[in-house]
């Protein structure tokens, strides 16, 4: 009789012996109907599980990026009013040999020109941005996806 291969966190090797002994005799016993709806239960608890990982990873990234977007909107707010007070000192310098109607003219321009040549940017960037994807959960679900195969493969051969 062969053995069935460890799941990801296995018990200590005494105890992972002896569970897997029972459990080869229990399943030995059952008929294949018996066994495909305990393959179906045990898929839908895991498909669950596998959900409550990806939205409690998610959370906890979600709350991560709100606190850093707090301190980012008042750096820039901050920063926006540190922008206001150098451009009235641009207008006004350029104002000491243009007329300050053209001085403000010729700096809404200049930002303008660098606001249009930014927007472009980062809409490229984001365009290239890959969505927020759970990782662990979905590495986590790979992994149960080969185990249960792994399984299905032990149990055809544990019928023949």
């Amino acid at each position: 009789m062969s053995k069935r291969p460890p799941r990801r966190s296995s018990p200590p090797p005494a105890v992972a012996d002896a569970r897997l002994t029972q459990q080869e005799d229990d399943l030995t016993d059952r008929g294949l109907p018996e066994l495909l709806r305990m393959l179906a239960e045990q898929t839908s608890t895991l498909v669950k599980q596998e959900l409550d990982l990806a939205r409690a990873e998610l959370t906890q990234k979600g709350k991560r990026a709100g606190a850093g977007f707090g301190f980012l909107g008042a750096a820039g707010g901050l920063g926006f009013f540190a922008f206001a007070c150098l451009t009235a000192a641009i207008v006004l310098l350029i104002s000491l040999v243009l007329p300050a109607w053209l001085s403000a003219l010729i700096v809404a321009a200049v930002y303008g020109g660098a606001a249009a040549a930014l927007g472009m940017r980062g809409k490229d960037k984001v365009q290239d941005a890959a969505p927020p994807v759970p990782e662990q959960a979905q590495e986590s679900v790979k992994q149960d996806v080969e185990s249960v195969k792994e399984d299905i493969r032990w149990a055809r051969n544990q019928n023949r």
